[in-house]
């Protein structure tokens, strides 16, 4: 009989076992249990309800944008962000043992990751068809039993499933990068001094000119901010939410009265996480201040 896994000692995500966000967990958490999640909402409840410690939670990627639905379900999770990791997606076409590239006839994977090796997709002139996910289709691969049809996903995933990889790196963009968060039921602040990001929501007053000047306090203290998003709220076109990143502590002097001054504009600011910037955002700021 297998042992019931720690929760303590348990990370969830969202995907189907081999999913980049497995792939991501074990690389962040080697030591941990990954606990597969058909839907965001199901990996965020595993971490509430006390089965999982934390969640891996992707937010965005170099080349498809930000991962839809997780700005809205984020703010009503009950869980805080507590570090980000920035993971490489490197593409693998799999096939059954024995199959052959020039054979294979058809792809199944997740819509991105299609659109993601169009350029690899028509040069061999293969049929894409778009699944749910990339470990799933995987899976299907594994459980058709044909040797014409192959999946793109993770190296991992090929290994779970016994398939075998015809072609890595597949991917058009090098740069094709996937940013994640990591999700608690308690906050984590890291102490001021060290490269920090502060994640947070906020609404503004409808009234002309808000946003500018709630976004005012941000530039008169030297806050730099590196993610800006809106998006509607309730269905109601007058009701927009905002989502930002400022590379800051929010208990140092610049954030705090930057954030005093966003408060007096809007009628709602929520923290969802302070926690410490990831080495691939650190170089990144570096070149860019070069």
């Amino acid at each position: 009989m297998t042992p019931k896994p720690d929760p303590s000692q348990t990370i969830a995500f969202q995907g189907a076992p081999g999913a980049y966000s497995d792939l991501a967990c074990r690389r962040v958490f080697p030591a941990m249990t990954t606990l597969p999640s058909a839907a965001f909402e199901d990996a965020f409840a595993a971490v509430r309800e006390g089965r999982a410690a934390l969640a891996m939670m992707p937010i965005e990627n170099s080349v498809a944008g930000r991962v839809a639905d997780i700005h809205h379900l984020m703010p009503d999770s009950g869980l805080f962000i507590i570090g980000e990791h920035f993971e490489r997606v490197s593409h693998h076409l799999l096939a059954l043992p024995g199959a052959t590239l020039p054979k294979i006839r058809a792809v199944r994977s997740h819509v991105h990751a299609l659109g993601q090796c169009r350029d690899f997709i028509r040069s061999h002139r293969l049929q894409p068809v778009v699944r749910a996910d990339t470990a799933g289709s995987a899976a299907e691969i594994k459980e058709l039993g044909d040797p014409t049809i192959a999946a793109i996903a993770s190296e991992l995933a090929g290994e779970i499933y016994g398939l075998v990889s015809l072609a890595e790196n597949i991917e058009d963009a090098e740069h094709n990068t996937t940013r994640f968060l990591i999700m608690s039921r308690e906050p984590k602040r890291p102490p001021r001094g060290g490269p920090t990001v502060t994640t947070f929501l906020f609404r503004v007053r409808n009234v002309p000119a808000a946003l500018y000047k709630a976004m005012g306090g941000f530039a008169t203290n030297g806050v730099n901010m590196t993610k800006l998003e809106s998006y509607m709220v309730g269905g109601a076109f007058s009701a927009t939410q905002f989502y930002a990143d400022v590379e800051a502590h929010p208990e140092d002097r610049p954030l705090a009265l930057a954030l005093e001054e966003l408060a007096f504009f809007s009628r709602e600011v929520k923290i969802l996480g302070v926690y410490p910037a990831h080495p691939l955002r650190i170089a990144a700021s570096a070149r860019d201040a070069d």
